[in-house]
């Protein structure tokens, strides 16, 4: 193939900024808004036109565990006030009261684990009025391309595409919450590829029997033995529905093929459907790629799947394994930045983690945990192999986050001698 040189160019700043978000997905909104609340001025990014990723744009509507399925909650700080937001208009299903009710950990341990289905419009559209009152400038339709560099080994700009043409936006910190580590590739901080693919998955929901109801067809994220599809015509909702083909999720050829198939395969369940239930009609689909794993940070730190309850000195958040009961995590700083590039801090899927942790640490609860601390350190400092993680530690624990294992069961002796929440 023959290839074309780019005329070099001059390119103008769009905006300053404190705190520079990539990505609006969990991860993003919780970096944001703990950024703006931490007093810093932060531009958030979104390559689509609506805030929440895969939660929102890709129907991924379950706020998955945020419990060890033992009776103890996992998860604190923004992540519970994001299912908060996620349900404040109700929940679609699932939803348990449990854990925010003066409930003992016997009464925890014998119900469901603490989960939701939610609205994604209503979810998109609340967690954008929170931003916007924050003050958080919300940047729609931006891809990020590039960066410029400073003093050697500091992100000085982010390079920019979108209707504004292509731009640049100076900060001083910035947060790759991409999905796909493009801040981070671009920056030659170091990155690691997933070892192995993504299957093809279409969801979407659908009108029938005079409800609203998600088909979640494909690979998805459903806690085994729990949350079944509620499809009269197929509980099975872990089916690879393409065949074997997989997909590495970062060539444009490839992607454009996965969606295509997907949505031609989406097609052809619907249709068999609306032959089978007449008033069936599908209400919305998934309008972006559902892609679990691509490419993250090699970090400072690769945490494994196996450090169950391993103390960490610098732990900014405490998480659970959703797919099943038990293990408790807490999450290392080191996990969320750099090594070289000392003003870069990732979050959600992007953290430095093995392939089998990287399972785990990708949905919605933990980007929430990873997104709140990255956007807590980001407000404090725009060095980040050199911030006193005790200085961070105070303000996520001032901002209700718990940090230690040890600090759950705590809470959990507390309730189980009948105090409550």
């Amino acid at each position: 193939m023959t290839g074309i040189e780019e005329k070099g160019r001059m390119l103008r700043v769009l905006f300053d900024c404190d705190v520079l978000v990539c990505g609006g997905g969990i991860a993003g909104i919780a970096a944001a808004v703990a950024a703006a609340r931490n007093g810093a001025r932060v531009t958030l990014l979104e390559r689509e036109y609506a805030l929440g990723g895969l939660a929102t744009l890709g129907l991924i509507t379950i706020y998955l565990p945020m419990c060890d399925g033992l009776g103890h909650q996992a998860e604190y700080g923004l992540v519970e006030e994001l299912l908060r937001l996620s349900i404040k208009h109700g929940a679609e299903k699932d939803y348990t009261e449990l854990f925010f009710q003066p409930h003992t950990v016997e009464e925890r341990r014998a119900g469901p684990r603490l989960t939701a289905q939610f609205n994604p419009e209503f979810f998109a559209l609340e967690a954008e009025k929170l931003l916007l009152e924050l003050g958080v400038n919300i940047q729609y339709g931006t891809l990020v391309c590039g960066v410029a560099m400073k003093d050697g080994n500091k992100v000085d700009a982010v390079i920019v595409e979108n209707k504004s043409e292509r731009c640049a936006i100076r900060c001083k910190s910035v947060v790759d919450a991409t999905g796909d580590s493009y801040v981070v590739k671009y920056a030659d901080a170091g990155h690691v590829l997933y070892g192995g693919d993504n299957g093809l998955a279409s969801w979407y929901y659908y009108y029938a029997g005079q409800e609203i109801n998600l088909r979640m067809y494909g690979l998805s994220d459903v806690v085994p033995g729990e949350n079944q599809s509620s499809n009269s015509w197929d509980n099975d909702v872990d089916t690879v529905i393409a065949g074997s083909r997989r997909y590495r999720g970062l060539d444009g050829v490839e992607l454009s093929e996965m969606v295509a198939d997907g949505h031609q395969h989406m097609l052809a369940d619907m249709l068999l459907h609306k032959a089978q239930s007449p008033d069936f009609a599908p209400t919305t689909m998934s309008t972006i790629p559902l892609l679990r794993m691509t490419r993250r940070l090699a970090g400072a730190y690769e945490m494994d799947a196996d450090e169950i309850e391993v103390y960490m000195p610098d732990s900014v958040g405490t998480f659970c394994d959703w797919r099943k009961r038990g293990p408790l995590y807490e999450l290392p700083f080191r996990t969320l930045y750099s090594s070289t590039v000392p003003n870069l801090l990732v979050a959600g899927r992007n953290i430095s983690v093995s392939d089998d942790m990287w399972d785990i640490t990708r949905v919605i609860p933990v980007c929430a945990v990873s997104g709140e601390a990255a956007g807590t350190a980001a407000a404090l400092s725009d060095n980040f192999p050199e911030l006193d993680v005790t200085e961070l530690q105070r303000h996520l624990q001032a901002q209700g986050v718990r940090l230690h294992c040890a600090d759950i069961r705590e809470k959990s002796e507390s309730e189980r001698k009948g105090n409550g929440s």
